[in-house]
């Protein structure tokens, strides 16, 4: 399991290009969000809430492969909103293949079975399915009973007919470590190629009722320090880098690397990040602005104090790993050609 050898490659390339230009912030992931329209109201998610008034909008294909090249990052997230509601999910998915991007494809899992009739297997496709828990954890964090069981058979069926499937987990203060390992468990029995762990945020758009679901940072690292219990949890394949899942258990810090993650929306680019949106813009470029991150970060704005998303720090852990020499020819020397292995080995 993990993600495959080509798109391991993919990435470390593209990084190591980067580094050799001299920059130190470029995307690594562009998130895309061709609608924020969803069939479900999850506890911790602000979407809804946030563009309320914009429910009806929706980018069309030839604007999200537009968003995509405008960030020239290798890896797509497709998010939303659920982007299976999207009535040209598939050719949206179809273009970005045709680019040569890979696609994380974000979604509750409500309509994977549907979808999985028009949505043709792909390497450069893996569906990322949200699960928060077991049947009744994960009913009640969704606020609908049976998503898990339509969630939990998606997956399956998906993996069945030859599909990547990797999850999703948000942990929240009253998450159940007991619960979270039988998930996993289950997840890892049926295939899933990999695992994603964050702690939930809580940004503005959240509905307030919904307060007390979050942790601070240190009750998050507590949390995970139990969750990612190295007896309980040594055979669960988690997507996670191993440098982010250290953070959150506080053995090792990382600086937020948000930028890596630039977020496009029916209303333009998230600025600064897929958290906050103090103002939505034209060019990825405002993004990508140095002096912008003198603004953001913890440290520096109070809101970003408790954050430790993976859309920020997850990205900090691949880049920071790709920076070193041994990280790069670990990730990549067996499926690279010689030459640029040896490059790489001989580096420095």
């Amino acid at each position: 399991m993990g993600r495959p050898l080509k798109m391991n490659t993919r990435i470390a390339g593209y990084v190591a290009k980067q580094l050799a230009k001299g920059k130190k912030i470029f995307p690594l992931v562009t998130i895309i969000e061709p609608l924020e329209q969803c069939n479900l109201r999850c506890t911790g998610c602000g979407r809804i809430r946030e563009y309320s008034d914009h429910l009806d909008k929706k980018l069309t294909p030839e604007e999200v492969v537009s968003a995509a090249a405008e960030s020239g990052a290798p890896v797509v997230s497709i998010s939303g909103g659920e982007p299976l509601i999207h009535p040209q999910i598939e050719r949206i998915v179809e273009r970005l293949i045709e680019e040569g991007y890979y696609i994380m494809l974000c979604t509750n899992g409500l309509l994977l079975e549907e979808k999985l009739k028009t949505l043709e297997p792909s390497e450069k496709l893996a569906f990322a399915v949200h699960m928060d828990g077991t049947e009744e954890v994960h009913d009640r964090y969704t606020n609908r009973e049976g998503t898990y069981e339509r969630a939990f058979n998606g997956i399956k069926t998906a993996i069945d007919q030859g599909y990547r499937v990797t999850t999703n987990t948000t942990i929240f203060k009253e998450s159940d470590p007991d619960n979270l390992h039988e998930l996993f468990r289950r997840l890892t029995d049926v295939g899933v190629e990999g695992i994603m762990l964050a702690p939930g945020y809580n940004y503005a758009s959240v509905d307030r009722s919904a307060e007390q679901h979050f942790l601070e940072r240190k009750e998050s690292i507590e949390v995970f320090k139990e969750i990612l219990d190295p007896e309980k949890t040594k055979d669960f394949p988690f997507y996670n880098t191993p440098l982010y899942l250290d953070f959150l258990r506080g053995k090792r810090d990382l600086q937020c690397n948000a930028w890596a993650s630039p977020t496009y929306t029916v209303l333009g680019w998230r600025k600064p990040c897929y958290i906050l949106a103090d103002e939505h813009v034209d060019s990825v470029d405002e993004i990508l602005d140095p002096e912008l991150w003198e603004q953001y970060g913890v440290g520096n704005d109070r809101r970003c104090n408790s954050c430790m998303i993976h859309s920020g720090f997850d990205t900090a852990g691949t880049i920071v790993s790709l920076r070193s020499k041994e990280g790069m020819v670990d990730l990549v020397k067996s499926t690279l050609p010689d030459s640029l292995t040896k490059i790489l080995t001989d580096e420095g």
